[in-house]
């Protein structure tokens, strides 16, 4: 029906199909993708990822293996944590610290430590501050 054979269309006409109905395709170079559900991150690593936009919609191809990883709790998040530590960071978003620091009426060192001892927790560390 499209051209014979099992293989299908070459991928020349296919590329030069899609350009008449207005598609444009593009592979994107990433190095890691991260899907995050409410009790789950799903990681890909080496994953190959296409942008595909029609009409105005952008629309993203992930192909690969993921890594799943729990949310909270879990030893994902630990990790992450100490990686952070070891390096001399934290695992804090700035934009966090900001808010215990106004909320709690602190600097921004002591909201830190607060966000540290209740586990990145907001609103527990706000609650310490106070």
């Amino acid at each position: 029906m499209f051209g014979g054979g099992g293989g299908g269309l070459n991928p020349r006409k296919m590329k030069q199909m899609m350009e008449q109905m207005g598609i444009d395709m593009e592979d994107i170079d990433a190095e890691e993708v991260i899907i995050r559900t409410s009790d789950e991150e799903l990681v890909f690593t080496d994953a190959e990822v296409q942008l595909m936009e029609a009409q105005g919609q952008k629309t993203y191809q992930v192909v690969g293996e993921p890594e799943t990883r729990g949310r909270g709790d879990e030893s994902g998040a630990e990790s992450a944590a100490e990686d952070e530590d070891s390096t001399g960071g934290d695992n804090f978003d700035a934009q966090d610290v900001e808010i215990v620091a106004q909320r709690g009426g602190v600097s921004e060192d002591e909201a830190r430590e607060a966000l540290e001892a209740n586990d990145g927790d907001l609103a527990a560390a706000v609650a310490d501050l106070e």
